[in-house]
């Protein structure tokens, strides 16, 4: 006797419009400030401008692949694809990650060769690009803000921008120190700091995208309270086969191998008994999608176990 515990999924439609409305406009912002940084970047040769400009290109991609996993989270499922792409964007948060990983070591190893050999940098087109940078992002951030713990997705769209303002302001900084004093090495420092930002808030995007893809089980999920909470129900008298994992954020499932009483079979009592587990999963630990099998004590099917 198995069933599973079926529902919406929860992913409110009007919520989801919504969404991928501000990262369209998100998407907008942003490329056109990509445009002025990438003549900045050149105009003044300065290093921090150029890795801000890198994030930026990388912010443009990540908020296209937003927008293009936002709209495909939106399509139903299938018989093909039983949970839609309800996964698309777990897989857009990894892909912008490992990007902006890379940028990250890449400032850190030319901000180093800078530092011994710092290029001549203008203070002032530094001050102007940066300030437009920044304004541009703030902007960004204010239209992300309010959606930004809705999925992985738009956290990570979220995370682009605040790292790129945050790069923006290094970028100002350094202007404003070579502009008064002439310290060249200021533009590397600040390409080094940003590049500081960006790996730690990667490394944990990276993480909690690939526990998902993976399908690692769900931090809020601890499995042993799941089958004690499972073995105290009457009649049960062990778990086995007990896995979760996630489907996308807020879409957790579990399955699970429930055995009863032998009688249980014989008096009809085995459908309540299955109801009860699947209320209780529900309740204590929040997971709406469970597939339970019950079996007899008196099952022996083999199974092999990896």
């Amino acid at each position: 006797m198995g069933a599973g515990h079926d529902h919406g999924h929860g992913h409110g439609a009007q919520g989801a419009v919504a969404n991928r409305r501000r990262l369209a406009i998100a998407f907008g912002i942003t490329a056109s400030v990509l445009v002025i940084q990438a003549v900045g970047a050149v105009v003044t040769g300065s290093l921090s401008l150029l890795v801000d400009t890198g994030h930026m290109l990388t912010d443009v991609g990540g908020l296209a692949l937003s927008l293009v996993a936002a709209t495909l989270a939106m399509r139903p499922p299938t018989t093909r694809r039983t949970w839609g792409f309800a996964r698309a964007e777990v897989l857009s948060a990894a892909a912008q990650a490992g990007i902006l990983l890379a940028i990250g070591v890449f400032a850190l190893i030319e901000g180093v060769r800078r530092l011994l050999d710092p290029p001549e940098v203008e203070g002032g087109p530094l001050l102007v690009f940066g300030i437009l940078g920044l304004v541009a992002n703030v902007i960004a951030i204010l239209v992300l803000v309010s959606a930004r713990d809705a999925n992985l997705n738009l956290r990570a769209a979220f995370l682009e921008v605040v790292n790129d303002a945050l790069g923006s302001v290094a970028v100002i900084v350094s202007a404003i120190v070579i502009a008064l004093t002439g310290f060249l090495q200021a533009d590397a420092l600040a390409a080094m700091v940003v590049a500081c930002l960006i790996i730690p808030r990667a490394f944990v995007l990276l993480r909690a995208s690939s526990r998902i893809l993976l399908e690692e089980t769900p931090e809020a999920i601890d499995l042993d309270a799941v089958r004690s909470h499972i073995l105290e129900l009457d009649h049960v008298t062990a778990v086995h086969d007990l896995h979760a994992s996630q489907i996308a954020t807020g879409l957790p499932v579990l399955t699970a191998h429930v055995v009863v009483a032998d009688g249980c079979f014989r008096d009809g009592h085995g459908a309540a008994i299955l109801t009860q587990v699947q209320t209780c999963i529900a309740e204590h630990f929040d997971v709406e999608h469970s597939t339970i099998q019950v079996e007899p004590v008196s099952h022996r099917e083999p199974e092999a176990h990896a």
